[in-house]
């Protein structure tokens, strides 16, 4: 098919606007899947996609559909994730685009997140159609929208389509709108075969699958190719098309988007964002838009049976080919063995990955306490990376620490401005900018440090806003802060699973709830024993776990009361002789029970 008559297009929205459901729609709309095989949420194969009712994997697509000047036209349709966390798919798939679908609830408006993925759609340049969705809610309110759309995004309001996915209102306007207003792929007389590898997935029969978009050149079985930023040679045994399910077809020309499967064997062996050339007539400069993909979460995940560790070695490989954010190394811990050092986008892609584990490789596992990467300059000048409060230096050679900070947009109704500032000041941010957006509506940007807003901050939002607020935020670069490493002492000895870098006026609040909680769950032992949050040499919070407690006097019938006394004493003696040599045996229940819970 000619390339004019090709349209490269994503779906882009908040979180559960209606992306997918009008996927499911242009799917049916355009014949691609018949009715009897087509199911709610089509695109999303996972099943902790349908479950959560979140997308996880972008979802390419390709498309028929004949336009009302009676042309055919080849549509290909890029499904993206709208969480927080995984912007990188959502910026990989718009660089594979011409044009980007973005989708507006109809009862809800503009919220934190189609501000975010508007400015990475103009960001590549992209041609927007904005579509008002679930116009069919009795809450829709399609004044406000259109004013938000002017206001706020800058759109004006005659662009947008009324639709309801839900329904099918609306969708051959679409249609018509994504022929019209995209258009078509440029750049195929460049005079050297590229291709950008947007995604990818790993297959056990075959290998590597790549996820490709061709911008030069005709990809087809046999071809030599070689991926410039590895280096790495390969041939081509196969090329497809996604209609929704992988279909192959003899070639692949420029603008199309399809799959490519090399001898690939092993995870490591594609990067994503990288662009495909051929062997005898390399291109001398690759595909701009990519970077590399850096993670800002980390923890440690073991596996709860050491005899686990090389599956969840090979688990992880696995997995790192479908997901390139995932990064895993190993290290060791005392009390909970082998395991590895994983590096995540955020908590909800952390949980995805535990989940994934558990699922598709039946894995068991614990994680340690999530923490960020900071920065550390030492007295001697060195300058250092710490992600693990284990390799933390001692005090005195530590010159400053820093820690990442993020800038965030939080959407809020007005009543709740006074709640959610207090919110932001309890996580040691600062409120920069605030922005009317409509009569009931306010937009705060803030600066908050990372690690403050990792666990249970978007939670505490929801509670307090009633469900209405939303938030966004981008890296915002490193800022000095008072930190410390905290470790946890039980019976004098520091427990390296426990420990975590805090803010020093946040360590003695912490290290209360982890004494407090490792005092439920670690069983009564022989002898009383303490277990302190320590900084450095100073304890700052303390709990006692029970000893034991034998009725050494049980046979004693009456008599003189020197004969307990000194039955007691001897008991005393007994304990203080044992505390000095004995001891703590932490069971590993213990250590699940106090890392689940997550706090």
């Amino acid at each position: 098919m000619a390339t004019e008559l090709t349209r490269n297009f994503s779906i882009i929205a908040h979180i559960d606007h209606g992306k997918t459901t009008m996927s499911d729609r242009l799917l049916q709309a355009t014949k691609q899947v018949s009715v009897r095989v087509l199911q709610a949420q089509h695109l999303d194969s996972m099943d902790l996609e349908r479950e959560r009712g979140i997308t996880i994997k972008a979802h390419p697509v390709t498309m028929h559909y004949t336009a009302k000047d009676g042309k055919t036209y080849k549509l290909n349709l890029l499904d993206t994730p709208g969480h927080v966390d995984f912007t990188y798919e959502v910026s990989r798939s718009l660089a594979a685009c011409e044009g980007a679908v973005l989708i507006v609830d109809a009862a809800q408006g503009v919220e934190a997140q189609t501000v975010a993925n508007l400015h990475l759609a103009n960001q590549q340049k992209l041609t927007i159609v904005p579509v008002i969705n679930k116009i069919d809610l009795p809450a829709t309110n399609l004044p406000m929208v259109y004013k938000q759309m002017e206001d706020i995004l800058q759109i004006p309001h005659e662009e947008a389509i009324p639709a309801s996915a839900k329904n099918g209102i609306g969708i051959t306007e679409i249609l018509e709108a994504i022929v019209q207003r995209i258009p078509p792929p440029s750049g195929e007389n460049y005079p050297h075969m590229r291709a950008s590898v947007f995604d990818s997935v790993f297959d056990s029969y075959r290998g590597v699958i790549m996820y490709v978009r061709v911008f030069s050149g005709i990809l087809k079985r046999g071809t030599a190719i070689r991926m410039m930023a590895t280096q790495g040679n390969y041939e081509i045994k196969e090329v497809g098309v996604f209609a929704p399910a992988k279909t192959v077809i003899d070639h692949l020309g420029p603008g199309d988007v399809g799959y490519v499967v090399a001898n690939m064997k092993e995870s490591k062996e594609v990067k994503i964002g990288d662009t495909m050339t051929e062997r005898s007539n390399p291109a001398i400069e690759a595909l701009p838009g990519f970077k590399e993909i850096q993670p800002m979460v980390f923890a440690g995940i073991y596996p709860v049976s050491t005899e686990d560790f090389e599956q969840l070695k090979a688990a992880m490989g696995k997995l790192q080919i479908n997901d390139s954010a995932f990064r895993y190394m190993a290290e060791s811990s005392v009390a909970l063995g082998f395991g590895f050092r994983c590096g995540f986008l955020g908590l909800l892609h952390m949980e995805i990955v535990q989940e994934r584990l558990r699922r598709e490789f039946n894995m068991d596992v614990i994680s340690t306490y999530p923490g960020v990467v900071y920065e550390l300059t030492l007295t001697d000048g060195e300058e250092l990376t710490v992600d693990n409060p284990t390799f933390l230096p001692p005090v005195p050679n530590i010159a400053e620490i820093r820690e990442p900070i993020v800038k965030s947009f939080i959407l809020i109704p007005n009543d709740f401005i006074g709640d959610v500032m207090s919110l932001v000041m309890d996580k040691r941010g600062q409120v920069t900018n605030t922005e009317t957006l409509d009569g009931t509506r306010i937009m705060l940007t803030c600066t908050l440090p990372l690690n403050e807003i990792l666990v249970d901050f978007n939670d505490k939002l929801k509670s307090i806003t009633r469900g209405y607020g939303s938030m966004d935020y981008e890296q915002a670069g490193y800022t000095a802060s008072d930190l410390v490493k905290m470790d946890i002492n039980i019976h004098g000895e520091s427990v390296d699973a426990f420990s975590v870098i805090v803010h020093r006026s946040k360590a003695e609040q912490r290290g209360r709830i982890l004494c407090e909680k490792l005092k439920d769950v670690i069983p009564p032992q022989m002898f009383q024993v303490p277990i302190q949050a320590a900084i450095g040499g100073k304890i700052i919070a303390r709990e006692n776990i029970r000893a034991f407690r034998k009725d050494v006097t049980a046979k004693c019938y009456g008599g003189d009361i020197s004969r307990k006394r000194k039955l007691l004493e001897k008991q005393k003696e007994g304990k203080k002789k044992m505390k000095s040599i004995g001891k703590v045996n932490i069971p590993q229940e213990a250590f699940i029970k106090v890392l689940k819970t997550g706090d």
